[in-house]
């Protein structure tokens, strides 16, 4: 089997195209990012930590958790997030009922610049406006199945999915609208309402 960045190998091979078109797609990202990033005179990591500090609550803003979340060494996210405090953007807290371990806290200055920052995938969200709902909608589930097949195989080590949570029962609702399930809410859910980032995820037992 060839490389699937191989044009030649990608003729008649779906797989291959669809790999080549993620890896393009993440390209895409990474110069985003990275252009948002350098106008404010930080790394795209740091960015990343700024934007992520804005909208997850205390659990996830710790050190460790980050490293964790982005896939980093302890190291690295430690020297990244000094970084930040030196710029005035993020300061530590002792943990509630625990001293020794700090949580994360943007400054004001830093909340004014995570939610600048938060913008900077916008240009990919507008091209979606006009595409049929149905197809985003095919897209989404075919991206939240790869993503927690990832996750099972160890390559992402975090995804707080509906797919990947314990709460969630697939076509529990087959036929309607709103097909699948969540626990927790015991509501149901159609395909719009699944989440990629849910605060309340438990990670379903491996079966």
């Amino acid at each position: 089997m060839g490389s699937v960045f191989e044009p030649a190998g990608q003729h008649g091979d779906v797989d291959a195209k669809l790999v080549a078109a993620l890896e393009r797609l993440s390209r895409v990202f990474q110069l985003l990012l990275r252009d948002a990033a350098r106008e404010h005179g930080l790394s795209p990591i740091q960015a990343q930590f700024l934007v992520h500090l804005l909208f997850h609550d205390l659990e996830l803003r710790r050190v460790g958790r980050l490293a964790r979340e982005f896939d980093l060494t302890r190291a690295t996210v430690s020297d990244a997030v000094g970084a930040l405090e030196r710029k005035g953007l993020v300061s530590r807290e002792p943990w509630p009922g625990d001293g020794r371990v700090a949580t994360l806290r943007l400054t004001p200055a830093g909340k004014a610049l995570a939610g600048e920052l938060s913008t900077w995938a916008e240009v990919i969200r507008e091209r979606l406006e006009g595409t049929p709902a149905e197809e985003k909608e095919v897209v989404l589930r075919f991206l939240m199945g790869l993503i927690g097949s990832l996750q099972r195989a160890g390559v992402i080590s975090v995804a707080r999915m509906c797919v990947t949570c314990r709460f969630f029962r697939p076509d529990a609702h087959p036929g309607g609208d709103a097909p699948h399930h969540c626990a927790l809410l015991d509501a149901p859910l159609a395909v719009a309402d699944l989440r990629t980032d849910c605060p309340e995820h438990e990670p379903a037992t491996a079966s």
